[in-house]
């Protein structure tokens, strides 16, 4: 396993991160990804020393050390707060509350170190009526009108996976207001506690479509409007062997290429004014006929290195190995493992460190923190640390 030197700009910037799942380590990541040593602390009970020195399975991990921890004990909770006393910045994604409850919440954390960034990640929120309740990705984009405008018209909602709301709303919010927080730390503020809800960050992703519907330009429905399948010329068709090409087409230069590159349309139909959505299920079935007649890769040779804005859809394996991405090193291995998208935009391919196993940096994170050896012998005598 080889490791590269500390860089990018987040350099020198020590996070702690308490083991979560979802958003909190998508946003860890993304830091460690930026540069910053990211120490997560992970339960004592899910240590095996057995697999330490192989990359562990889950991407999400990459890029940080790991020590394991019993949050329970009051020696666990020692420990904790000196790794916050040497950090600059702590994530958890614990349920409002369980953090103050184990003492490692913000007040005490802060005690500890005043300029601490503590960076909460939720689904609902750390108050509001639903704060103490569980919820998934699904539930947020349900609450928040956009799961209503992800689906074909007349039928039901579609789960957009996890992306939206888990990455896009949840861990990428939090990654954002921890760096700005570090910032106006920096500029000589006082420690900042960052409250990121998915609830809250798919409402800001969802501005624009807020804004198209104050201006007349989107509709309630779902499956009619511009972006979401409804226009002929942004959606995705069936081809001849049963895989599909995505159009968006919006411009109509583009909308005029893609025209001249296909010949659409097929003979017998005349053109039609696509800027009429009553004239929209006829280009689509136009559309549709026209691209039933070639296979998939066909259409790709002929539309993709255009202006045409087609593409084709790739299952996971096809997109890791596209010449395009493969070009730009999109998605890479890294000791073994992967592939996974090559890291942060402003710091790409920095993946430093595969996924560690529970604890496998336990000694090496305790000794940095100051602890010697009989008091790191003492902790896992105790069960504290693992």
């Amino acid at each position: 396993m080889s490791e590269d030197l500390a860089t990018g700009p987040l350099a020198g910037v020590r996070v702690v991160e308490l083991a979560g799942i979802g958003p909190g380590p998508f946003a860890a990541m993304m830091l460690a990804d930026l540069g910053a040593d990211v120490i997560r602390v992970d339960r004592v009970a899910e240590v095996d020393a057995s697999a330490f020195g192989t990359p562990h399975p889950d991407l999400l991990n990459r890029g940080r050390r790991s020590i394991g921890v019993d949050l329970k004990s009051a020696d666990g909770r020692e420990v904790v707060l000196a790794l916050v006393g040497a950090a600059d910045a702590l994530i958890e994604g614990f349920r409002p509350g369980v953090t103050e409850r184990l003492g490692v919440g913000p007040a005490d954390c802060q005690a500890v170190n005043p300029a601490l960034v503590y960076g909460r990640m939720t689904g609902w929120g750390q108050d509001g009526p639903n704060a103490p309740y569980a919820g998934h990705d699904i539930d947020y984009l349900a609450l928040t009108g956009a799961l209503h405008g992800i689906g074909r018209a007349g039928e039901p909602p579609v789960p957009p996976m996890n992306l939206l709301g888990d990455f896009g709303g949840g861990g990428m919010m939090l990654a954002l207001g921890v760096v700005s927080a570090l910032y106006a730390v920096r500029g000589g503020g006082t420690g900042q506690v960052v409250d990121a809800a998915v609830v809250d960050g798919v409402a800001v992703l969802s501005t624009q479509i807020h804004a198209l519907h104050q201006l007349g330009m989107w509709r309630t429905p779902r499956g009619v409007n511009l972006l979401d399948g409804g226009a002929p010329f942004y959606d995705t068709y069936e081809c001849a062997d049963g895989r599909y090409l995505a159009v968006g087409a919006l411009e109509p230069r583009f909308y005029d290429e893609l025209v001249r590159r296909t010949g659409f349309p097929l003979p017998p139909d005349e053109p039609i004014d696509r800027t009429d959505p009553a004239n929209w299920p006829a280009l689509r079935a136009a559309w549709a006929r026209l691209f039933r007649t070639r296979t998939r890769d066909e259409w790709a040779a002929l539309l993709t290195a255009s202006d045409a804005c087609a593409a084709p859809v790739l299952d996971w394996q096809e997109a890791s190995e596209h010449p395009h991405l493969a070009a730009r090193r999109t998605f890479v291995l890294r000791d073994g493992v992967g592939p996974a998208g090559a890291g942060a935009p402003v710091l790409r391919h920095a993946i430093r460190r595969p996924p560690p196993w529970p604890g496998e940096h336990t000694d090496e994170v305790l000794t940095e923190a100051g602890f010697d050896r009989n008091r790191v012998a003492q902790l896992r005598a105790s069960g504290a640390v693992g």
